[in-house]
Formats: structure tokens, C-alpha cells, sequence
């Protein structure tokens, strides 16, 4: 009976003679047909994100404003344990390993389809791994992750729901690595044989063409304006009690042009969550005893916040014009100009004024979130302009008369410094090392622009001098290959070197090769704390605090189960609204 109201309800057909039993009959015959529990299911809910995505191909994805957008729609063979980190089935119901670990056997599970209804086959993992990740013309950072020892795996069909692994060399992190988005071979393969995958799936894209098989599928796109999901009716993933997933019948991603437009929206009611900076605790911690939100603190977030040196000797082929003029070049790849910088960026300030003393000082490229991984025993820079000074007197800098900073040939040390104007937190971060820089001699021009318009100065025009920015961060250091091998597209402050143009970065090379290659977790614990060690002593980033990881959330959700690793909603499709 309740199957039949919700039926008739939701189609509104007049409920007469068989021809309404026959259909009632056929729709709970569906393989995805609900066992429905009416107080969970339908509602809204309402996030926010300060961008428009670059994207709707999760393959090409760099940027959190794409790829948070996608999180709902595509998903993994597998994902990691939110409370214990281990590794779980998701597409693939289990695997199973040779005794070297060098051939595994991956079993999808049954009956799974994509959102439009075609089912997801072996053949759609193969097409991912060989016709995208491993295509030379598709660029994407996944290509990285997977390259082991300088080779490719291989990926071959067994059967529909069977797919072999062969990898070069032992990789320890093999069985996390499968979380990366799985495609639909049956929607994409026209355009990666017609050589136009990397224009394929953009934001001018109809969104009944995007095609996943996450919780959620996009109905509506308004730039500038807002995204709306509304449930992937073929999602596989089914409650304890065998009610179909997702709950919650509309999910919006309001697009807001800064973090004080978020906070003003969650404080009028008109978004569900957000995600505190240290400067807002004083002003939602008392309005919390109301009873309307509750703010969960996850410990320190699992990134990065740093300033990075564009060191990218490249020409542009368009102009013919060096990415970065020569003695400007020569400042930043100078080990001493960039510990200067280092020395010069006041964390205890940071923490105090920006993040109301809600965050950690960050010297290591990885979080202490990560747990085992993270290494404390790093060169750590304390705010000294002093030591600053020293440092740039060594390196041949000298004050004029007037105070201004200048290089041995006497090139006043000026450049442009930029951040994203969205973000405000940044912008204050900017703001603080800006005035240090300036007390050093230097003259610094803060450029704030669009996030987008940064991530594509970054990694496509890389046209910038000096940036503030943060990445997003992983429980294992090879999940960030891509940012630290020489040859990686998110090596930001020289990308994708065809040799490595220094012996420290060949040294970190080195290291990725042999710590993914590790099995026993306390050798490789070892490599990854020498490679935090050099990435502190060599600055190629000068990293400034990591925020307490703080989330307000309106209390009137059910499941919801925050976790440090996973954020508040990685379990979106088991969320449900307990009040409407």
C-alpha cells in the first residue's frame, strides 16, 4: 500500500481498473524499485560553491570547483573508509591478488547501470584506463598516479564483469588508486576516437548528456547562478534495510560569488551548510545554543596553504616571450630567495587574525590529517625577517638609499602576487605576507582575480610570478605524484619536465618510484618523510597555516555522520531530512 500511494502520487494516474494494477505490478517488478520509507524520503538540500565548474569531465578536472560539482554524479571501483581509511568495495564488489601483487582480478558488481539506464560493464573500466587516463592526447593528472616506474599498467577484460590488472612493479597503493571515476564507454568513445575528448562534456554541454553513476544525476545548469541534481534513478546502493538511495529528492549547488555572500546565505536560512573560517566562530559559536545548526570541528584540514615561486623557464609559442624574465627567473630558483619568503610569512599572525586561532602552522607538504604518512621532523621557518634579510644579502640582494630591494644587477625587486578573489581568507593571507614582503624591500603588486582565471594561469598560460593557493590533500603521498614528480601537470612551479631540472627533484622522483613500489608500510613511512624533508629544506613552496577543518550544519538532517577524512556529507546518499 504504501508503494501505491507514493505510485500514484508521483505519477498522478486515476487509479482504475487493471490497467493500473499492470502498472503497479511493472514498476515493482523494477530491479531499482524502492522499499519505500516515506518519513526519509524527498526534501532538499541547499550547499554552495564559489565558482563556476571549468567542466563537466571528472578526467580532466584540476580544480575544486569542478570537481566538487562532480562528486555526486561519478564514482570508483573503490573508496576509502571515512572513519578507518581502509579500503572499501564500491563498484567492484571484491578483487583478489597473485602472490607478487602484480596481476589483480577486479569483480564488478551485478547489475549496476549508468543514469540513463545502459549498464556498466567491464568494457567501461577498460575504456577509462586504456582509452582515457592512458591516452596520450587526453591530458589529465590520473595518468601520473598510475604510471609506475615510468610505466603504465595494463588493463584487460576477462569477462563482462571481470577486469585484469597487470601492473609493471609491485604498487602499494593500487587497491586506493581504483577510486578514480569510472566513464561510460557507450556516451564518450565517439569523441576520443574523433580526437575531440578534451572538448567533450564542457560546461555548454546539455546535461541530460552527462552520464555517471553516482547518487545523483544534473538537471539543471545556470551559470553564475546555480546546479541542480536530482536522484540517479538506476543508483545500485541500497540502505541496511534494503530502501533505495539516495533520500533526499533535490540537491542545489548555489554558485556565490565569495565566502561573505556563503556566510550571509547560511545565516539567513538559505543554504544548509558551511564551512567556517576562524574569523566566523565568534560570530556562529553563540548562535548555535539556539538549536538551529551545529558546528562539527574535524581537526586540521587534510591540503595545504602555501605561496609558490613560478620557476618555469618555458617561452610562450605564442608570443615568443619567456613565462618569467630571466632575472626574475633567477630570483625564484634561488633556494635562498625562497627560504627569504618562507621566513617572512608570519603563521602565528595568520592563525591569529584570519583564523581567530582556529589553525595549525604548516611546515610539511602533508597534513598531520593524514595520520601515519605525515612527517613533524622537518626544516620549520620561523617568522624572522631578520634571518630574511640575511638570506637575501647572501644571495646578492642589497637596499638602496630609498629602501628598495634590488638584485646584483640592480633590478628593483618587484613583481605581481596573486591570489583568488572569492576567497577571503586567501586574500587576508596575501594581504599579511604582502606587508612583510614590502618591510623586506620589495615591491609587491597583489593581483586578485577569479579562481578560474588563477587555476588557468597556473597550469595552462602560467603566466604569474607569485601565488597563494591551496591544494586538497590524501591519506597516501602518492595521490600527490602529480604535483610532486618532475614530470607532473600539477608541479606547479615547473610542470612537466621532460628531465628533471634539479638534483633534488630527481631525488624526489626517486623516492615516489620506490616508496609506491613498498610494501612494508615502515619503509615507506621512510622514503615519504625524506621527501617532506627535502620539499621543506628546497622551498619550491612556502607553505603559511592549515584552518581548523569547521562545518556548520542545520539540524535537520538524519545519518549524518561527519568524519575527519570524509567532511560532513560523504555520505550524501544515506542523508535524509528529518523535518519538512
Amino acid at each position: 500500500m504504501n508503494i501505491l500511494r507514493g505510485f500514484l502520487k508521483n505519477k498522478r494516474i486515476n487509479p482504475k481498473g487493471t490497467t493500473v494494477f499492470f502498472l503497479l505490478c511493472l514498476y515493482t517488478l523494477l530491479p531499482f524499485s524502492p522499499v519505500m520509507a516515506e518519513n526519509k524520503y524527498g526534501g532538499e538540500l541547499v550547499l554552495t560553491t564559489t565558482s563556476d565548474p571549468k567542466s563537466f569531465n571528472p578526467v580532466l578536472a584540476k580544480e575544486t570547483s569542478t570537481t566538487t560539482i562532480l562528486a555526486p554524479m561519478f564514482e570508483g571501483l573503490t573508496m576509502t573508509d571515512p572513519f578507518d581509511l581502509r579500503v572499501k568495495p564500491n563498484l567492484a564488489e571484491r578483487w583478489e591478488s597473485d602472490a607478487q601483487g602484480l596481476i589483480w582480478t577486479v569483480y564488478l558488481r551485478k547489475n549496476l547501470f549508468w543514469s540513463d539506464g545502459v549498464p556498466l560493464t567491464a568494457d567501461d573500466v577498460i575504456f577509462t584506463f586504456n582509452d582515457l587516463i592512458f591516452n596520450d592526447a587526453v591530458p589529465n593528472s590520473s595518468r601520473d598516479i598510475f604510471t609506475i616506474a615510468g610505466k603504465p599498467l595494463r588493463v584487460e577484460k576477462v569477462d563482462d564483469l571481470t577486469v585484469k590488472f597487470i601492473l609493471p612493479v609491485r604498487f602499494a597503493p593500487f587497491l586506493r588508486s581504483l577510486g578514480v571515476e569510472i566513464l561510460p564507454q557507450h556516451a564518450l568513445q565517439a569523441s576520443v576516437k574523433a580526437g575531440k575528448f578534451a572538448f567533450t562534456w564542457g560546461i555548454d554541454t546539455p546535461v541530460k548528456e552527462l552520464v555517471g553513476t553516482g547518487p545523483y544525476r544534473l538537471k539543471e545548469y545556470r551559470p553564475g547562478q546555480r546546479l541542480i541534481y536530482e536522484p540517479n534513478p538506476y543508483y545500485w546502493k541500497r540502505s541496511p534495510e534494503g530502501e533505495r538511495l539516495p533520500y533526499i529528492s533535490k540537491l542545489v549547488y548555489l554558485i556565490v560569488p565569495s565566502l561573505d555572500v556563503e556566510l550571509l546565505k547560511f545565516m539567513e536560512g538559505s543554504i544548509d551548510a558551511y564551512s567556517l573560517r576562524g574569523m566566523d566562530y565568534p560570530l556562529l559559536k553563540p548562535r548555535e545554543q539556539k538549536g538551529d545548526f551545529k558546528i562539527y570541528n574535524m581537526g586540521p584540514d587534510m591540503g595545504a596553504s602555501f605561496v609558490v615561486f613560478n620557476q618555469n623557464p618555458g617561452v610562450n609559442a605564442k608570443t615568443g616571450k619567456p613565462f618569467v624574465v630571466s632575472y626574475k627567473l633567477a630570483w625564484f630558483r634561488d633556494v635562498r630567495f625562497r627560504q627569504a619568503v618562507a621566513h617572512a610569512v608570519d603563521k602565528k599572525r595568520i592563525i591569529e587574525i584570519v583564523k581567530n586561532g582556529l589553525g595549525y602552522e604548516q611546515y610539511s607538504p602533508e597534513s598531520p590529517s593524514v595520520g601515519f604518512f605525515y612527517c613533524p621532523d622537518v626544516k620549520k621557518y620561523d617568522y624572522d625577517l631578520n634571518k630574511a634579510r640575511a638570506l637575501l644579502e647572501e644571495a646578492g640582494f642589497s637596499r638602496d638609499s630609498s629602501g628598495v630591494l634590488k638584485d646584483k644587477d640592480g633590478h628593483a625587486v618587484e613583481f605581481n602576487f596573486y591570489t583568488n578573489a572569492d576567497n577571503t581568507e586567501r586574500v587576508d593571507i596575501a594581504s599579511i605576507i604582502r606587508n612583510d614582503l614590502e618591510s623586506l624591500g620589495m615591491k609587491v603588486n597583489l593581483q586578485l582575480v577569479e579562481f578560474n582565471t588563477l587555476v588557468g594561469k597556473l597550469t595552462s598560460t602560467y603566466d604569474w610570478e607569485l601565488i597563494v593557493l591551496g591544494l586538497t590533500g590524501s591519506i597516501d603521498p602518492h595521490f600527490g605524484q602529480n604535483v610532486w614528480l618532475s614530470s607532473g601537470q600539477l608541479h606547479m612551479w615547473n610542470p612537466q619536465q621532460k628531465t628533471p631540472a634539479t638534483e633534488w627533484e630527481k631525488k624526489i622522483d626517486e623516492i615516489f618510484a620506490q616508496g609506491v613500489q613498498e610494501m612494508d608500510e615502515t619503509k615507506r613511512k621512510a622514503y615519504y618523510d625524506e621527501y617532506q624533508k627535502i620539499i621543506a629544506e628546497e622551498v619550491p613552496l612556502a607553505y603559511t597555516a592549515l584552518g581548523a577543518r569547521l562545518t556548520a550544519v542545520r539540524n535537520r538532517f538524519g545519518n549524518l555522520k561527519p568524519a575527519p577524512y570524509g567532511g560532513v556529507f560523504h555520505n550524501l546518499e544515506e542523508i535524509y531530512i528529518q523535518q519538512r
